[in-house]
């Protein structure tokens, strides 16, 4: 059995490390030293997954060092704006080889790189992918079925991993097209904000799956032009997501996205949530991306003028639906 290491103790952290439990030692790191303690000792995290029991057996710390310590695989909950920050002060503490897998789906706003690029940067020779998907914490928790795609290059390594991380209520597919699963998990977070602006005006299902719709085409163009397979873009990193994060009450981006609406200022409205959607990281970085690969990218432009105050939601969706019209699958041939 492989011992993993969880690094970071939100909502999906958490319920992942709770979940990986059932298949052997595992231990979470906390950078609450007090929430560390609660997890270890009551079993709970209350500031996170309110009214969930975790298993006595998850260990909890908020030492990075003991964390990673005789590790033989690290998976990364750490949001994308801590994400570096974390990668180097665990780096000194962590075996040559071990693999390490994101599971944050954003890009990094200054580098424009993928979480598996970051971990290429500052771990270098250890094994990097990312496990992405529609993976609804509260659902998970729960032990409801759910799907989940580990990408990773190293099929060896990929295969020993999906062994370590499934369950009898978490199924998890292989692949090893690590850019064509992040950039579609960036960018359906962009997606599922403008899904939840429409949800918020009110405007009805056929709005919400054109969005959806179309967003995969946007998502799909920029993995492509980064070195992606389009194939990915239709499976559970892309599709699959989009369509969970889309339309669930469940989802941060989502959520913000109704609020946006609805007509409320962004800084209110992650005030309340109290936790991050990192779409409104991502979509700056997906407009900069299409800038430079010549690829068209309207959501993401007009979710980042709205969440930056300078369009209301119907405006951009009437910028969305006058553009100059063009075939289905414009775009889609690179």
């Amino acid at each position: 059995m492989l011992r993993v290491a969880v690094i970071g103790a939100g909502s999906w952290g958490t319920t992942f490390a709770a979940l990986r439990c059932a298949n052997g030692p595992t231990v979470l790191w906390a950078r609450r030293a007090d929430l560390a303690v609660e997890i270890d000792t009551a079993h709970t995290n209350r500031a996170y997954l309110p009214g969930v029991v975790l298993p006595p057996s998850l260990q909890a710390t908020s030492s990075l060092a003991e964390a990673v310590h005789d590790v033989d695989a690290l998976a990364v909950a750490v949001p994308t704006h801590g994400f570096r920050a974390v990668m180097e002060a665990l780096a000194p503490h962590l075996a040559p080889g071990v693999p390490v897998v994101s599971l944050a789906k954003g890009l990094e706003l200054r580098s424009r790189k993928r979480m598996s690029e970051i971990i290429g940067e500052l771990l270098p020779g250890h094994p990097a992918g990312a496990l992405t998907g529609p993976n609804l914490a509260g659902e998970i928790g729960a032990d409801l079925p759910a799907a989940s795609v580990l990408a990773i290059a190293d099929r060896a390594v990929a295969t020993g991993l999906q062994q370590a991380f499934s369950t009898d209520s978490f199924r998890v597919y292989t692949n090893d097209d690590v850019i064509g699963c992040e950039v579609a998990g960036a960018l359906k977070n962009v997606v599922a904000i403008a899904a939840g602006m429409a949800d918020g005006m009110q405007l009805g299902d056929n709005a919400r799956a054109a969005l959806v719709t179309r967003g995969l085409a946007e998502l799909t163009r920029l993995a492509v032009a980064l070195g992606g397979d389009a194939r990915t873009c239709a499976g559970l990193a892309g599709l699959g997501d989009l369509v969970a994060t889309c339309s669930s009450a469940r989802s941060r981006n989502h959520q913000l996205g109704v609020e946006l609406g609805r007509g409320r200022e962004l800084a209110a409205i992650v005030a309340d949530l109290q936790r991050v959607a990192e779409g409104v990281n991502s979509a700056p970085v997906a407009c900069e991306l299409g800038a430079e690969l010549d690829v068209e990218v309207p959501i993401a432009e007009q979710t980042v003028a709205v969440c930056r105050g300078e369009r209301s939601a119907a405006d951009a969706l009437a910028a969305l639906m006058h553009r100059r019209p063009r075939p289905e699958l414009h775009g889609l041939d690179r």
